[in-house]
This record gives structure tokens, sequence and C-alpha cells, in this order.
């Protein structure tokens, strides 16, 4: 994502004010399940814990926003000891249970892209943005992601946004942000490239660029002191670049290693959009903790991922937004770009293809902003045309995803103590993924964001 021109202000928070209004009035909150301390959960399957088999008809208790018991069958609230009366029922028996999406990689602060995109990265300022993140934050609760990776934003919307859910005061997924983008002069997330000489001191305002391994320490440092949960860094070129300098490695050894190592020195793990496979190698090399697209994994490349335990974030749902752009508009991408896309969407897929038989970890990742935000379970088909099952799928966006956010002791699965974030389906998923494309029911937080139709 490139960088916005107008500076981070107080209009970030106001922008989000009007979201607050989604809460309702004490007395009527007590008797409802959207915000009842205790509340139990009927579910006709459950995977409560992706990878195993899935229980047949169970029921969840839910106290304070996580999960307390897990019994087998349909039990009244009554017979769960301490239960007050009243205590709210919600009735999915007719229903698969599982636990909230993880989408590992969103850019939550737009979806336009292409020549769209780069009149909107001069056109709109901060405040628009907000409005914009905060309404793709919603679509994608609404489509059963509970929880996603934010790899990169210009203004510190998103990592506002982060703290506004957290607080209760807009709806939205948890959010692990990771700032601005770090690239080298030139590099993938260098917000002026395709830009005129005299826009560039306007853009590069927030110190995400860095040569030489001291400066690229100061770029990681500038977004720690940004309060960022997580380090996103480009050691290849990228698709969307608009620069004719490929997809190869550009980022040296020494770069790459300060950065990760100053980022694991304040405990942040650091994801790498790459896509060659001498990129990925340097990423490895230094310690990285997921390898984000690796378009052109070889076998050299997958021997090294499955020996460090690196995570692979494939993103294949781009390829969705580039035909979806181009259908709608064949001038969307223009130059260089638009011959990257080509090759991309030829390419996708064939690295995960070579990752799963060698066993590779995997964690579920769209880069929605590229695709379209709300459409994120589109990913799960794609994975399954390309090596995977349901069931590894759809444990790479909950237990996977949750262990490479350093969440897992607080989300993907659906057991005592962690947080209650559940989603309900019609189908079966484990039979059809695609059934997660149509989610009609949503709890973060034991609170109801989605009530069932």
């Amino acid at each position: 994502m490139t960088a916005r021109l107008a500076p981070l202000t107080a209009t970030v928070l106001l922008a989000l004010a009007p979201f607050a209004t989604r809460a309702q009035g004490a007395a009527s909150a007590a008797a409802s399940p959207s915000s009842a301390p205790w509340t139990v959960v009927h579910a006709g399957r459950l995977l409560d814990r992706p990878g195993r088999p899935a229980r047949g008809p169970s029921t969840l208790l839910v106290r304070d926003g996580r999960i307390a018991e897990v019994r087998d069958g349909h039990v009244d609230a009554g017979a769960f000891a301490g239960a007050p009366a009243g205590t709210a029922v919600v009735d999915l028996r007719d229903r698969f249970v599982l636990p909230g999406l993880i989408d590992s990689h969103v850019h939550l602060v737009s979806d336009k892209a292409g020549v769209e995109g780069q009149l909107e990265d001069i056109s709109m300022g901060v405040a628009g943005h907000a409005y914009e993140a905060a309404v793709n934050a919603r679509k994608t609760l609404m489509a059963g992601f509970t929880t996603v990776r934010n790899l990169g934003d210009a203004d510190g919307v998103t990592l506002a946004l982060r703290d506004a859910v957290a607080a209760g005061k807009v709806p939205g997924p948890r959010i692990v942000d990771a700032g601005t983008s770090i690239s080298t002069t030139s590099g993938h997330m260098d917000p002026t490239l395709g830009y005129r000489d005299e826009l560039h001191a306007a853009l590069d305002v927030h110190g995400n660029t860095c040569d030489g391994a001291d400066d690229c320490r100061r770029a990681v440092r500038r977004q720690v002191a940004r309060g960022v949960d997580v380090i996103k860094i480009a050691t290849t070129g990228g698709v969307n670049s608009r620069i004719g300098a490929g997809l190869g490695q550009q980022m040296f050894a020494d770069e790459a290693r300060a950065i990760v190592e100053t980022a694991h020195l304040y405990k942040k793990k650091v994801a790498v959009h790459a896509h060659g496979a001498d990129g990925i190698a340097v990423a490895l090399a230094a310690g990285a903790d997921s390898i984000e697209h690796g378009t052109l994994l070889d076998d050299a490349t997958v021997a090294q991922m499955r020996k460090s335990g690196a995570y692979y974030v494939p993103t294949l749902s781009t390829v969705n937004g580039y035909k979806e752009r181009l259908a709608r508009n064949p001038g969307a991408y223009t130059g260089q770009v638009r011959e990257k896309i080509e090759w991309r969407i030829g390419i996708t897929g064939k690295s995960l293809e070579r990752a799963v038989p060698a066993g590779v970890r995997i964690a579920f990742g769209t880069d929605a902003g590229v695709s379209l935000h709300g459409r994120n379970a589109d990913e799960f088909e794609l994975m399954v045309a390309h090596g995977m099952t349901p069931t590894t799928a759809i444990a790479a966006a909950t237990v996977n995803a949750a262990d490479l956010l350093g969440l897992g002791d607080q989300v993907g699965t659906l057991e005592p103590g962690k947080r209650a974030d559940l989603i309900a389906v019609a189908g079966d998923p484990l039979a059809d993924v695609t059934v997660l494309k149509q989610v009609d029911f949503v709890m973060k937080d034991g609170r109801v964001e989605k009530p069932r139709n």
C-alpha cells in the first residue's frame, strides 16, 4: 500500500466516531444474547479443534466473553452450575459451528488498485481512509473473520482502528497491525514509486524506506515506536509496484538480517513480502516468521522453509481481484504492472502445490485489498484447488493462523479459556469448503455480531 499525502491527525478518531452508535442501552443489552455475560450455544455439529474430527450435537457455555465449557449433546442452561435465570440461549442446532476465521494478510484501508488506487492515494485524505477502513473491517467481520493481521497502511488508520475495535467502539475483527511496511529505496513499498519527483517529499513521510543495515534497524524502531504488533518488509519486487525492476531480490542479506534481528529484539514477528526464490531465501536465512505470496518457491526454498518452521501465506485471492478489475476495465492496470499481473494470474497456486506435500506450515491469508474485503472466504476454494483439503485449509485459517499471529492461547479453537469467537454455516465445510462463503452467524468475544438468519 502506498503512502497518503495527508498526515495523521485527530480526524482519524473523528471519522470513526459515528460507528460507536452500535452500543445499546444497558437495560436492553442485559436481556440480549449479543452482550449477555452468560450464553449457551447449541450446535448441530461442532468443530471445536480444527484438524480433528468434528463433534456431533454439542453445547458451549460462554461466560464473560470466553468459552467456559464444551459438552456433548444439547444441554439446558439450567444444567450449568451458577447459570443465572434468563441465561441467553443461541439456537444453532441445525448449523455447523466452528471457530472464528483468521485472515493473516489484509489491507483494510482500501480495496482500490491500479490506476484507480493511484488516484485515490492523492485524492482521499486520512478521514476518508478511516471511514473506508472501518467499513471494510465490518465487512470482514460479517464474513466470519474475527481476527486479521493488517500488513501495511500509510497513515496509522488501522493502528487507530485496532484500538477502537479493542475498546468496543466500532465493530470489526481483532486486528494485529504492522503499521507501515518497510522496504529499500525503490523497493515494493517505496511510497514514491510512480509519482512525480516534486511529490516525493510529501509522500515519503513515515520513514519506511531504508538502505543499509543501520538504516534498516532505524526503520524497524520507527514502526515499533508507533506501537505496531508485527513488522512487514519486502525482500523482492512486487506485482503492483510501479517500477520495472522485476520480482527478484531487492534487499541485501545484511539489511534483511538487521530488520529481523531488530524486530525480534522487540519481540515482534516479521512477515516478508517475497515473490522470487532469491528474495525468499534471503528472508528465511535472516529468520523470517512468514513468507507472504512466495510465488516462485523452488525445491531449495521449500526445504529451507520446512527446516526453519516459517509459515507460508499463499494469498491466492489476489488473482480474483485482478481478474474482476480487468473485466470491468481493461485499462485498470498499465505498462509493466499489467505484464506482472498477467504472469501472476498464470502462476498462482504452483508454489502451494509444492509446499503442501513437503510439509510446509500454511497459514490462511488473502491480501484482501487487492481482492475485495468481505470476500475473504474465496481463498478456501483456491487453496483446495491447489493441493489442500477442506480440513487442512480450515486449520490454516484457525489453529495455524492463530499460532502465526502469536494468539494461539486466545483464538483458533473452541476450548475452555479461549475467547468465544465462533461462526456457523448451513452446510458441512469439511465436505464442501465453499459453504464458508455464506456465514450466517458470527460471535466475537462472546458478543453476537451477526445473528443467524
